[in-house]
């Protein structure tokens, strides 16, 4: 099993959604979050005064799968969310050990 961890724009959030379900994923997790990388940030203008905003808003979305599914669901993250400009996010895979599913204690695979 992998964990997909994939940081995307906000105003994507929904188109990512609708792909990832097309291809048969079931749950995901989604966080507002803030970072920067080589977007750094922008300056705004409030009340007559500049701010710089160093963190800008993104989402976080968290996806546990098959790994016979990872490569699919990278590329189906990866055409939603492209803007072509720079910030649209990163995607990073990582390997899960063991699932618990709380209320029924079924492990793995069944508990996906």
């Amino acid at each position: 099993m992998k964990k997909i961890e994939a940081i995307i724009k906000p105003f994507k959030l929904d188109d990512v959604r609708e792909a990832l379900s097309d291809i048969g994923v079931t749950g995901m997790t989604s966080t507002e979050v803030k970072g920067f990388g080589r977007q750094k940030g922008h300056t705004e203008l409030y009340r007559g005064a500049e701010y710089v905003i160093d963190f800008l808003p993104k989402v976080k979305l968290e996806i546990v799968i098959q790994e016979e599914l990872v490569e699919r669901c990278i590329e189906v993250i990866s055409d939603a969310a492209r803007t072509g400009k720079i910030g649209d996010g990163k995607i990073f895979v990582s390997s899960i050990e063991k699932i618990v599913r709380i209320r029924t204690g079924e492990q793995d695979l069944e508990a996906i």
